[in-house]
């Protein structure tokens, strides 16, 4: 049996809200609201290219004694604070001993160059060289964080070092400084997702014109923010990789939002609702809802600032910027354009559901009410599989990349095997032992240090200045390895403060592998809080809009399970090294982000499918039938939405960058999970088990929350 829509409702006056009223102004005044954003648009992009950006990558760690070295070095020795990258030669030793006098020639013009403030000489460090002397390097001191660096003025130093390079002398580059240099600037991830996006858009409306409405207003929204993030980079402190980041967001979320609204305006018109009150029912229905799961978004990205950690503070800045662009764009921009189109694009939602021979819906109805009559088999087999998926996120490993992961061919990936096979894997990521303290009790140090287990090698202790020296220690494991992160430990914990206790000497452990452990530690430290955080507020504003306990309960639980299924197939794919990828750790920064973007959008869909549902329930009071009308007129749009979302972030799959390659497939995935398996599957039999008990709240609660409605009193009076 099949249920019809009710015809549509006029909404009183009385009760159209501001969110209502801004729609109809967009509406009346449709081409200046175009303009208005065209203006935007065009301002804030012309600005910005005056201006400039200063995108800036805080990696600080306060409170950690890898961050106190760095403070320390900028402090008393600001020349040892700069990066470093390191110029590789290799080749037999008479034909080195050969081009010696090309190798310093070539090294002297490296100095010359911009930026570079040191270069130190191979051919006069023997600690510079393999046992066997075939392999060397020159170490390159630039003036500053290679964040500050220019990538043209890194590329003059590779072409420089490059010209020494012979059929017998090979010179490869490595560091930090030439991995950022050698990344591409991206773009095809973008247009791949926007062209993946039309696709399904036409396909879905059968109409490029109905298509491009959601897609141009996300594509407006994103463009504006882009202008005004570069704008606050001036101000605040913004990663150099959050262009790409919010781009990646910005597309999912904005189609996502407009698709949302277009599908409720096309159901209403279908309804017979003539194209302005579609368009004020669609604002104060899906409008609503995606006001609220855009808030939702913002608190959880929000939430990032409990960790307290620089870099992630600026990504929850620019991100909950985007989220906030989008959302306006959806309520101003979106109505003035279906109503500039509305004409045409109504008459081809009519003259399209003519054509189709059943009514919008059917399917899901069917579905709804087939997992209705057995809910616990399906219910078991489902939540089966997503603990399973979640199994590998248990050994997830936090890091960060650095050119073992990088693509063979690239001359940092050469770098490294060269370096590796010269004089070991530990030669990559020495740890840094800053001493406080005479050049005697640094030498001590030095020599415990070289006897420790875990230690290929130390260098001799050598003097900074007056009181401080340094001592280079290479571990026997590479810098991503487990057991290189356990020596750090060790070093700090045991093996340096007996020295410390005999010489009255102060010994830090730095350097980048243990900036990574600090900043592990640092994020499983504050994780709990972030969580509690995150958790507790969206499960109050659900519990505030849903009048309910367990429909709350229900949505963490399962935003957990999409989010640990997501973290497993990112830990096989990018840990494990599956499908061809480079093994390596997960990107420090990842699975807080995927957690707190996630977590935000997989409220659209619960935001969008129950509030249906509960739109029916207190239309009726049925609960079975709130569940299969719920899905009945959600399924095919949360679908369609997040196919979108799919193809947006899996284009990010392609970047060079191992960070977005990561957070793509990760977005990629917990969506898929999300809209397929949660949305379509899980809730519905969840609801079906709990029926009138999921809409259940204390008097006592019902008092104290305040009243927050996404469906308005006119539509579930129809």
């Amino acid at each position: 049996m099949t249920t019809t829509l009710p015809p549509p409702t006029e909404l009183p006056a009385a009760r159209q809200g501001m969110l209502v009223r801004l729609t109809d102004w967009s509406a009346r005044h449709r081409v200046l609201s175009v303009l208005i954003w065209v203006a935007l648009l065009a301002g804030v992009t012309f600005a910005a290219g005056r201006v400039g950006s200063d995108y800036h990558d805080d990696h600080s760690l306060p409170g950690t004694e890898s961050q106190e070295i760095a403070d320390l070095l900028e402090e008393r020795v600001p020349k040892e604070s700069g990066d470093t990258l390191q110029i590789v030669l290799s080749g037999s030793k008479a034909d080195i001993a050969d081009a010696r006098a090309d190798v310093e020639s070539m090294l002297d013009d490296v100095r010359d160059l911009d930026h570079v403030d040191e270069v130190d000489d191979p051919f006069k460090a023997e600690h510079n060289w393999s046992e066997d002397g075939t392999v060397g390097f020159a170490t390159v001191t630039l003036d500053g964080k290679s964040a500050d660096i220019p990538d043209a003025d890194v590329r003059d130093i590779i072409d420089t070092a490059k010209e020494a390079e012979t059929d017998e002398l090979r010179v490869e580059l490595g560091g930090d400084p030439i991995r950022g240099a050698e990344e591409s600037a991206g773009g095809a991830a973008e247009g791949a997702g926007m062209l993946a996006a039309l696709v399904i858009l036409v396909f879905m409306f059968g109409s490029l014109l109905a298509a491009a409405v959601p897609l141009g207003t996300a594509i407006f929204a994103v463009g504006s923010t882009l202008g005004v993030i570069a704008l606050a980079s001036q101000v605040f402190t913004l990663p150099s990789y959050l262009p790409p980041l919010m781009m990646l967001v910005g597309l999912g979320v904005g189609v996502d939002y407009a698709l949302l609204i277009f599908s409720r305006y096309r159901s209403e018109i279908l309804a017979g609702a003539d194209r302005a009150t579609a368009a004020r029912i669609a604002a104060d229905t899906a409008g609503r809802s995606v006001l609220f799961a855009g808030c939702t978004v913002i608190v959880a990205l929000l939430g990032l600032y409990a960790l307290g950690l620089g870099s992630l503070q600026g990504v929850a800045l620019g991100v909950a910027l985007t989220v906030a662009v989008t959302m306006l764009a959806s309520i101003t921009l979106l109505p003035a354009l279906l109503t500039m189109f509305g004409r045409r694009i109504a008459a081809r939602i009519l003259k399209r559901a003519k054509r189709s021979k059943r009514e919008p819906g059917h399917g899901w109805r069917r579905w709804g009410a087939f997992m209705q009559r057995r809910p616990v088999v399906p219910l078991l087999l489902a939540v089966a599989a997503l603990a399973a998926m979640c199994v590998p996120a248990l050994d997830l490993r936090l890091g960060f990349a650095d050119a073992g992961t990088d693509t063979p061919g690239s001359t940092s990936r050469a770098a490294y095997d060269v370096m590796t096979d010269g004089f070991g894997p530990g030669a990559n990521g020495p740890i840094l032992v800053l001493v406080e303290g005479s050049l005697e009790d640094a030498q001590t140090a030095a020599d415990a240090l070289r006897d420790t287990d875990g230690v290929e090698d130390a260098t001799p202790a050598f003097p900074i200045e007056d009181e401080l020296a340094m001592v280079q220690v290479f571990p026997d494991s590479a810098p991503q390895d487990d057991a290189t992160g356990r020596l750090v430990t060790e070093l700090r914990e045991d093996v340096l403060p007996p020295i410390a206790d005999d010489t009255g000497a102060t010994y830090l452990v730095g350097g980048s592998t243990a900036a990574t452990v600090d900043f592990a530690d640092a994020v499983s430290q504050r994780m709990p809080l972030f969580l509690l955080l995150v958790i507790g507020l969206s499960s109050l504003l659900l519990m505030a809009v849903f009048r309910s306990v367990l429909i709350p309960v229900k949505a963490a639980i399962l935003n957990l399970l999409s989010i640990g299924a997501s973290l497993g197939v990112v830990t096989l794919v990018y840990q494990y090294g599956w499908f061809g990828a480079q093994p390596g750790p997960i990107e420090a920064f990842v699975p807080t982000m995927i957690f707190a973007i996630v977590f935000g959008l997989s409220m659209d869909y619960e935001v969008f499918l129950v509030s249906r549902m509960h739109e029916e329930w207190r239309r009726g009071g049925d609960a079975d039938h709130a569940v299969r009308e719920g899905l009945a007129t959600t399924g095919g749009v949360i679908t369609a939405a997040a196919a979108i979302m799919i193809v947006v972030f899996g284009a990010f799959v392609l970047s060079a960058d191992r960070m977005l390659q990561q957070f793509g497939l990760g977005l990629a995935v917990a969506i898929a999970v999300d809209a397929l398996v949660i949305r379509c599957l899980v809730v519905p039999t969840v609801m079906r088990l709990l029926g009138p008990r999921a809409w259940w709240l204390p008097r006592w609660l019902d008092r104290i929350l305040p009243k927050i409605r996404l469906e308005s009193e006119a539509t579930v009076s129809r």
